[in-house]
């Protein structure tokens, strides 16, 4: 049994910050998560792909970012469960959880804040027969290392934002040796500057543009080694390429938080504002988990979400002391 004062079920960013918080009130923290390292969608899908809107950091890369909060929390010395799931919360008494996850490891806590971003996840894959023989020879769902597509032939599928971005970014990096962009309609559903610059690219013979067209079969020996592209007008055509990247986002499930009793709202747990507090006592959510009105999901909102939550941890776990506020401008994190 692993004990300590506060159980953190999602070791993403909004996770991270927690335990920083939770040490300058001199609690300790363990995290759980599915995943092998700790870091969240910003480790597992997009460590390279740089973040805007983080307070200081004109721009920042993702996996950078997780990196910066690793090293802010490591004097308060976290623990971490990682590569298991939390499946099971049991409350055994007023004050006292236990936290059970699929390989039977079993946390116990006085509180246990839900910082799952927006849970399980599953890709949105295009109904392509035999797509899933080529899953790892070829197929990828998420980009996570640019330079693995280093001299390669790439064909992207997808409208929004990610598809853009991508193949925006594997041409003006001159990471891939031909990028194709494939689309079922003539307009994107990403940013207009994104769409803009695609639109540039293409007219300058870096991107190969395909509108109104959509992938229809994959084949190749051991590995992808051609697609076939249905055009609206122009009919069925194949393309060789080395790597076919179906970007049409990700299905977002909670997964097992879902039978834990909590007030779900939105594919999301319902919180009161004034704590982020759950409908049962000593349980707490925060970041994209959560929801509630006016709900903002930035991880600059889960980091204050995750403060003022374990301000009302603190007085859960020890009524009778009054905690003063502390800045660390003035004491330092060794101070607290």
């Amino acid at each position: 049994m692993i004990k300590t004062d506060i159980i953190i079920i999602g070791a993403g960013p909004v996770g991270l910050f927690a335990i920083f918080e939770a040490g300058l009130l001199k609690l300790k923290c363990h995290l759980i998560d599915s995943l092998p390292q700790p870091g969240g969608q910003c480790s597992e899908i997009y460590p390279k792909k740089p973040i805007y809107d983080i307070p200081g950091y004109p721009s920042v890369l993702a996996g950078e970012l997780v990196d910066k909060l690793m090293e802010q929390a490591e004097p308060f010395k976290p623990g971490f469960t990682l590569g298991e799931a939390a499946v099971k919360i049991d409350k055994v008494a007023e004050d006292k959880f236990i936290v059970t996850t699929d390989k039977g490891t079993q946390h116990e806590a006085p509180i246990v804040m839900i910082a799952g971003g927006l849970g399980v996840f599953e890709p949105r894959k295009p109904p392509i027969e035999g797509l899933e023989n080529y899953e790892d020879k070829g197929v990828e769902y998420i980009i996570k290392d640019p330079e693995f597509y280093r001299g390669k032939r790439c064909v992207i599928a997808g409208g929004g934002d990610s598809a853009l971005d991508w193949a925006i970014y594997l041409t003006d990096k001159n990471i891939a040796s031909e990028v194709s962009l494939v689309h079922r309609r003539s307009s994107f559903r990403g940013h207009l500057d994104s769409v803009q610059r695609v639109m540039d690219l293409a007219d300058q013979g870096k991107i190969n543009l395909i509108t109104e067209a959509e992938v229809v079969g994959i084949d190749g020996n051991d590995k992808v080694e051609n697609v076939t592209i249905k055009h609206k007008t122009d009919g069925e055509f194949k393309k060789e390429t080395d790597h076919f990247i179906p970007l049409f986002g990700l299905k977002p499930s909670l997964g097992p938080i879902a039978d834990w009793g909590l007030e779900i709202e939105k594919n999301a747990i319902k919180v009161d504002t004034r704590d982020y507090s759950t409908n049962i006592p000593g349980i707490y959510a925060i970041g994209d988990v959560n929801t509630y009105e006016g709900k903002l999901k930035l991880i600059l909102c889960g980091f204050h979400e995750g403060t003022i939550a374990l301000q009302s941890a603190f007085a859960r776990i020890y009524p009778d002391k009054k905690n003063v506020l502390k800045y660390t401008t003035v004491n330092g994190v060794q101070g607290f």
